[in-house]
């Protein structure tokens, strides 16, 4: 594979890896509770991977580390194994997940098998994305608040803590709501409006100030990351699947953020690279005591507006959060209420039902993918890689029941009759196809001649011309002669081929 050589830094890359580690670092500690880890390990996952992630990245804009839908993806993969979220086995299994998820993109990569970037049908990414947000949404609801989360599951949780205002603690939701605030309003006063460092400044000073009694980050240990492979590589049969879903549905966004930005810059982009990259970057997080992570929007975005010019970018933050660990236990006393509203900020945009309408509208049976995978992605929570597989599944059914459903329009002139194919016609609705036209055939005996315009047809396998053929043969035999037209350019071959003992259809 071809990888382009570094570029020399420019200050835009100084100043977009200023401007994105700045939003990085808190952002890591968030996500990484998210996941079940403790929050010093989104440090861990946003360190070393940016900075491996660069060597190989086809994208020079995008930004490698924790992301909000990959870190609850990891949650869900590791719940089953019945272990306590942030403890060391719960780490250990997170690791091996991520390298999990790195070896899978990876071997993709080189495989050249980037087209798993549009493998996913649009009706389940967005049945599974809005769904997918209100979970993580939910989840933080009792830290905003300052109450305990429940043993019930998530949106249980959150009901439970918004239905109980006597437990909420008035500092926590004080903080939440201003992040909330700021977070979501930053944007619109500036592209590059520093809201998240402010409100986690903010809550620095509030929490070291006043008796702030809601839960902290806690503690930070100093140093750099602890490089191991001691990991629980018996469970590999068990966490393979949901790696696998992570692979797969993890890079979807990476996958559009590079594309759309590489299209509006008129460039050149490689799904292939861009799953190297990914893959590679998980491995390390992985080795270094971190978690599955992907591409983030927002980061990226701000890359691409505060002037990164080259993949050095990337590297550029990753150096400068590694260059934070031995100090990061400043923010011990950070307030987790911060990172519970920095979270829901940046995922409450992507809650859109109305979205799955829009679907409905347009194609009802792919409307109905969409919205089972949205209940079913709730219901399975916080098992969300059942859901997408669950509609991954029915976006299949619902392709082959289109495909094998063929549309015949007929029509007569004197003894001819003339027959109008749309649809696929393959291997499995072939004898469907020529049943029905024997039918028709039958029910006008005084037909002679029979025209089967294929104009409508996309696809035509040999299974199907074979069938085809055979019909015609029959109907033959019986005085009634048959005539191919407008075969497909594509059909062509095959169809040529199979009657070669006879005249060409017509084209």
């Amino acid at each position: 594979m071809n990888l382009s050589r570094f570029e020399r830094p420019t200050a835009g890359d100084l100043v977009a890896g200023v401007s994105v580690a700045v939003v990085l670092i808190p952002q890591s500690l968030a996500y990484a509770e998210l996941a079940g880890m403790p929050p010093y390990t989104g440090l861990f996952a946003a360190a070393i991977p940016p900075i491996v992630a660069a060597f190989f990245a086809s994208s020079r804009y995008l930004q490698t580390g924790p992301v909000a839908m990959t870190a609850l993806l990891t949650f869900g993969a590791l719940r089953p194994l019945g272990l306590m979220p942030e403890s060391n086995d719960w780490l250990k299994a997170a690791a091996l997940l991520a390298i999990l998820v790195g070896a899978i993109r990876v071997l993709l990569g080189l495989a050249r098998g980037g087209v798993i970037a549009f493998l996913l049908s649009q009706p389940v990414l967005k049945g599974f994305t809005s769904a997918a947000a209100i979970l993580i949404v939910g989840s933080q609801v009792p830290t905003a608040l300052g109450t305990q989360a429940g043993e019930d599951g998530i949106l249980w949780g959150a009901l439970s803590a918004l239905a109980d205002p006597s437990g909420w603690d008035l500092g926590a939701v004080a903080l939440s709501l201003a992040g909330i605030a700021l977070v979501s309003i930053g944007p619109k006063i500036h592209p590059l409006f520093p809201a998240v460092p402010i409100i986690l400044i903010a809550g620095l000073i509030i929490s070291k100030a006043t008796s702030y009694a809601a839960a902290l980050v806690g503690d930070i240990p100093a140093g750099f990351p602890p490089f191991s492979l001691d990991l629980p590589w018996h469970d590999v049969p068990v966490l393979l699947v949901p790696a696998l879903v992570v692979a797969l549905v993890g890079f979807a966004e990476p996958a559009s953020i590079a594309r759309t930005f590489a299209a509006a810059d008129r460039e050149r982009w490689s799904a292939d690279r861009e799953l190297l990259s990914q893959g590679v970057a998980n491995l390390a997080s992985g080795i270094s005591g971190g978690f599955p992570i992907g591409g983030s929007f927002s980061r990226t975005s701000i890359a691409r507006i505060s002037g990164a010019h080259s993949r050095w970018a990337g590297a550029v933050v990753g150096i400068l959060v590694l260059a934070f660990l031995p100090v990061a236990g400043v923010l011990s006393d950070l307030p987790r209420a911060v990172l519970a509203s920095i979270i829901i900020a940046a995922v409450a945009k992507l809650i859109r039902p109305d979205e799955l309408w829009h679907v409905w509208r347009a194609t009802p049976p792919q409307g109905v993918v969409g919205i089972i995978t949205f209940g079913a992605t709730l219901a399975l929570s916080p098992r969300i890689d059942l859901g997408i597989l669950l509609g991954v599944g029915l976006a299949i059914l619902v392709h082959l029941w289109r495909e094998l459903n063929v549309t015949i329009h007929t029509a007569y002139d004197g003894s001819t009759l003339r027959v109008r194919l749309t649809g696929v016609v393959f291997f499995a609705s072939a004898q469907q196809v020529n049943d029905r036209l024997v039918d028709i055939v039958a029910d006008h005996p005084e037909v002679d001649r029979v025209i089967i315009d294929l104009e409508g047809v996309g696809r035509l396998d040999y299974t199907a011309a074979r069938t085809l053929k055979g019909m015609s043969d029959d109907l033959s035999d019986g005085g009634c002669a048959v005539e191919l037209v407008n075969v497909n350019p594509a059909a062509q071959r095959i169809v040529s081929k199979v009657w070669s003992d006879r005249d060409h259809p017509s084209t």
